[in-house]
């Protein structure tokens, strides 16, 4: 049942709700107008926003922040940026601002106190982490720096180069970097790598690799054709293959490594050909038609097979770096078939020193075959040698050439024998039907 007021109830009644309107009212207005004065950088405008709204920090920082880097009044800056932090102690903008008008007087320790706080309020983001380094840069204190930059790498992507660049500019040394400051994450390591091969770091391209390695975990196989490229350049076979057997198992490579009984890697092309690392490499020429024929092989189940037509030929656009040892004897072999050779000479099978391009085997021109044939050779590497490339090169080079050729069935062993003091290194093919 409803229970009547009476008037003087009624009026009390509504008294209050309209004092409380009114209160509503006047604070709404003084915090939206406060609102409009913070925005407004300029001193009378900041100071009515603060006065309106006496315990908002934010426009207690926008005032300090005026004082110090417009007014450059640093101890104005210093009252208003500290009435911020005790307001609202979990922003790291207000500690870095207070730090950093600490600094412009000179108090060392004020400066230090907050940006431990700047850290505290927000200890994993990238963007603190990223001034609270670039801070202790300045101070002198690099090991602070390195963790702080260590925050950010493994925080922000967009970050990790600048904070690498920036930490080899500082401490120069692979190892403390890999130990304090690299995530053990694969993205973290490979830009750590790309930094190393810009540097030509080699040595510390090869432990980066190997902790990339020691991870066990997937990455783009790109990364592993350009490190392989890398040490090939800086004249390191040894490495390049080490990092070629030590990730190929990761990468789903395992079928491209060579053997003991045949140091070519996918010597029948029964494999894709990666274009990259030991496998087989190429680049597209308009003269040299390339493609895998699974309608005529010798063994396995397909034959690379190049169509030539056109001058200006030098080389088929396809060969193979193998790693060897010097002063060793290897059993080379491969089989071709040919057919509607035209021109001067032939396409011929070569084995070179890769860094000095000295020849160690040409076989005879391989046309006039319609028939599977084996070519076969002793080589004899010099002592120097570390790495040979194995190519289908034309000979006369340049002269025009039309024809059909089909490979097959790479092989290069070392052989065992002892050396009987015959030079077997330009040793000519001998063909078998």
């Amino acid at each position: 049942m409803a229970i009547p007021l009476s008037n003087r109830r009624r009026l009390q009644f509504a008294a209050g709700v309209a004092f409380v309107a009114c209160v509503y009212i006047f604070l709404t207005g003084a915090e939206f107008a406060a609102s409009v004065f913070a925005s407004r950088p300029e001193l009378p405008s900041l100071r009515r926003a603060v006065r309106l709204s006496p315990g908002n920090a934010d426009y207690r920082h926008r005032l300090g922040r005026y004082f110090a880097f417009v007014a450059a009044d640093p101890q104005s800056a210093i009252e208003s940026l500290r009435a911020a932090v005790e307001l609202n102690p979990h922003d790291a903008r207000y500690w870095f601002d207070l730090a950093a008008a600490y600094q412009v007087i000179g108090d060392i320790s004020g400066r230090r106190a907050a940006l431990d706080r700047a850290l505290l309020a927000e200890p994993t983001a990238p963007d603190v982490a990223w001034e609270a380094a670039n801070f202790f840069l300045v101070d002198g204190d690099i090991d602070r720096a390195l963790r702080e930059f260590h925050v950010v790498i493994e925080n922000e992507v967009s970050l990790v180069d600048a904070a690498l660049r920036t930490c080899w500019r500082v401490r120069p040394d692979p190892d403390a970097l890999l130990r304090d400051v690299v995530p053990a994450r694969t993205d973290s390591l490979i830009s750590f790598l790309s930094l190393m091969m810009g540097k030509q770091e080699t040595e510390g391209a090869i432990k980066t690799w190997e902790r990339l390695a020691q991870l066990h975990q997937k990455f783009q196989n790109r990364f592993l054709y350009e490190f392989v490229r890398y040490l090939i350049a800086a004249h390191r076979p040894d490495a390049a293959m080490s990092a070629w057997e030590q990730t190929a198992g990761i990468l789903g490579l395992s079928a491209y490594l060579p053997t003991d009984d045949n140091l070519v890697v996918n010597g029948d092309f029964s494999l894709d050909i990666l274009n990259g690392g030991f496998d087989w490499t190429y680049v597209d020429r308009p003269e040299v038609r390339k493609i895998l024929d699974p309608s005529d092989f010798h063994q396995g189940h397909r034959s690379l097979f190049l169509t030539f037509q056109g001058p200006g030929i030098n080389d088929a656009g396809i060969q193979q770096l193998i790693p060897v040892r010097g002063a060793t004897t290897y059993d080379f072999s491969a089989y071709y078939k040919s057919a509607d050779f035209e021109g001067a000479g032939g396409p011929q099978i070569v084995l070179r020193d890769a860094y000095t391009g000295a020849p160690l085997y040409s076989s005879d021109p391989l046309n006039d075959a319609d028939f599977w044939k084996e070519v076969h050779s002793k080589v004899t590497t010099p002592d120097s040698t570390t790495l040979l490339v194995l190519a289908i090169e034309r000979f006369p080079a340049g002269s025009p050439i039309r024809g059909k050729l089909w490979l097959n069935n790479f092989e290069l062993s070392s052989n065992n024998s002892p050396d009987d003091g015959h030079d077997n290194s330009a040793e000519k093919s001998k063909d078998h039907s």
